[in-house]
């Protein structure tokens, strides 16, 4: 036997929920870690550097280095805040135990 759907089967219209459209949430700020040029640390260094704490190629490495070598800075990634915090504490720690200036900073982007 085959059912219509008649007027009462129909669910009640004037009971609609007023639902407010959620705002999207709002992204967080993005940080930009740079790295600055000095005369003292090795090109060597730098590029492993970006290898092991940014996991860059060794190509990407080598690019992002002779940027900083002839600009005299270059962003090497953008990251939260708190991850780009670490970043630089880690380049910083690792270029100080290696006793080299490398200069390491963040800033919003």
């Amino acid at each position: 036997m085959t059912h219509w759907m008649t007027d009462s089967d129909k669910p009640d219209d004037q009971f609609e929920l007023a639902v407010k459209p959620r705002a999207k949430p709002k992204r967080p700020p993005m940080y930009k870690v740079l790295m600055l040029n000095d005369d003292f640390t090795p090109m060597e260094f730098v590029v492993h550097v970006l290898e092991r704490l940014f996991g860059m190629s060794h190509a990407q490495a080598i690019e992002i280095m002779l940027t900083v070598h002839r600009k005299g800075v270059a962003v090497v990634g953008v990251f939260s805040h708190e991850i780009a915090e670490t970043k630089v504490a880690q380049v910083m720690e690792l270029a100080r135990r290696q006793q080299h200036p490398l200069q390491c900073t963040m800033e919003k982007e």
